[in-house]
């Protein structure tokens, strides 16, 4: 991700449950982090853009690192903390001011001290005088200076942010980006264990998110920097969406809502269908979700390294008639184990993220709007027809057009859906919702 912005990037790291997420939140200023009370919520890298003292940085929520661990989930976790390090251009080390320092935190501070990076020791949840003493015991970790602050409450924030601009290399140092440059947002969605882990990683050509055989292993919506041959994208891999009467604990259900976030702040989506299983009800409720919130989609069938050409053909058709409602979503067959169909992904991604921003000029609109109520006019109803007078369009992200008429409510659904079947066609808008508004013509348009 770095590399890709001009922002540095700071990473948060520590032992489980010394209230890294809460940290991340305070200085982003938003619940951006899942917060739970145990240990092991935060299991991924989870990047958020904010300013310190003005200073636009990178902050990244790493999970809980505990290197002398045996069991797999945790050695991973572990591997994500120092790749995040590697990344990163100052590091803060939270630990526990509540409590001595554990062999976890020694080989946290052995493992900083190697890196040769910047840190910023913290004792976290020091909320009074008696803590800030309790806090001096960290000291023995070899330590020179403790910044004691309760991310809870916000005591010490002030020293810390100061702290974390001195630490930050220069500004003229900085990789200097195009502030203008609007770079697409495509969130990957779907069921648990789908693979959306996995093809972030293939499109990222490294290990970025946790890939477990489990499902429910990506509990956060992680966001990633992809750029290749010239183009960039900011990926988001999303916790699997699953029935609401399936998610039994207030941890999932707050990461299923992290998940539709990321739809809200995407430009587009990838709903990812496992190939192998077929396309179902609950792919479809995720489909309406993207449709309802207006945002570009590709449906992309992940497995298909595992299918003959019948079982994918099988594949397509139940795809077709459970998500045939989004018609003007593209399908395509990928692997991201394999590979397969990804780069086709990056460029169908990019075709309809052009349309989803496109804007048609008036003059162009009104003459295709013309011809097209002259060969099909709008149907009598009740005896009565609309009479259409003009479109123009009102937005982009998605396509908004709105269509003055005699009387809106004598136009039906019907002829909606053939305007924008029409406007998809003659405009090339592929892979984007489109929305036709009718209003009534007000006074000075009759005039």
């Amino acid at each position: 991700m770095p590399g890709a912005s001009s922002r540095p990037l700071v990473a948060i790291v520590g032992r489980p449950n010394v209230g890294k997420s809460t940290l991340f939140n305070r200085l982003v200023g938003a619940r951006r982090a899942i917060v739970e009370d145990r240990p092991g919520v935060t299991r991924d890298r989870h990047y958020a853009e904010t300013a310190v003292h003005g200073r636009p940085v990178l902050l990244v929520d790493t999970g809980g690192f505990d290197p002398a661990s045996d069991d797999p989930m945790t050695a991973s976790i572990a591997t994500q903390v120092r790749l995040a390090v590697d990344e990163c251009d100052v590091v803060i080390c939270v630990l526990d001011a509540t409590s001595p320092p554990l062999e976890a935190d020694a080989r946290a501070v052995d493992m900083l001290r190697r890196s040769g990076k910047p840190v910023l020791y913290v004792a976290n949840k020091a909320d009074g005088p008696s803590r800030v003493h309790e806090a001096a015991d960290l000291h023995r970790l070899g330590v020179e200076r403790i910044l004691p602050v309760s991310a809870l409450h916000g005591h010490g924030m002030a020293e810390l942010e100061r702290a974390i601009v001195a630490a930050l290399p220069s500004a003229d140092a900085e990789r200097r980006v195009d502030p203008a440059d609007d770079v697409p947002r495509v969130a990957i969605v779907g069921r648990p264990n789908a693979g959306k882990s996995s093809l972030v990683n293939r499109l990222l050509g490294e290990d970025r998110q946790l890939v477990d055989a489990r499902p429910g292993t990506t509990i956060d919506a992680i966001d990633a920097w992809l750029e290749r041959d010239g183009r960039r994208w900011i990926l988001t891999d999303t916790a699997g969406i699953r029935r609401r009467r399936s998610v039994e604990t207030r941890l999932e259900a707050a990461a299923v809502l992290a998940a539709l976030r990321a739809i809200d702040r995407s430009d587009a989506v990838v709903l990812l269908v496992d190939a192998t299983l077929g396309a179902t009800e609950q792919d479809a409720r995720i489909a309406g979700i993207v449709e309802e919130r207006g945002r570009a989609m590709l449906i992309a069938l992940n497995k298909a390294d595992r299918l003959d050409a019948e079982g994918r053909r099988a594949a397509a058709r139940q795809c077709e008639d459970t998500l045939g409602f989004v018609s003007w979503a593209p399908r395509l067959f990928v692997s991201a184990l394999t590979g397969r169909g990804t780069g086709k992904l990056l460029d169908t991604v990019d075709r309809i993220v052009r349309s989803h921003r496109h804007r048609v000029g008036t003059a162009e609109l009104n003459r295709f709007f013309h011809d097209v109520v002259e060969r099909h006019p709008p149907p009598t109803r009740s005896g009565r027809a609309a009479r259409l007078y003009y479109v123009a369009q009102t937005a982009t992200r998605p396509p908004t057009f709105s269509v003055v008429a005699s009387d809106p409510s004598l136009v039906g659904r019907s002829y909606a859906r053939y305007l924008v079947n029409q406007l998809r066609v003659r405009f090339e808008l592929h892979g984007t919702p489109i929305r036709v508004r009718f209003r009534p013509r007000r006074r000075r348009e009759q005039a």
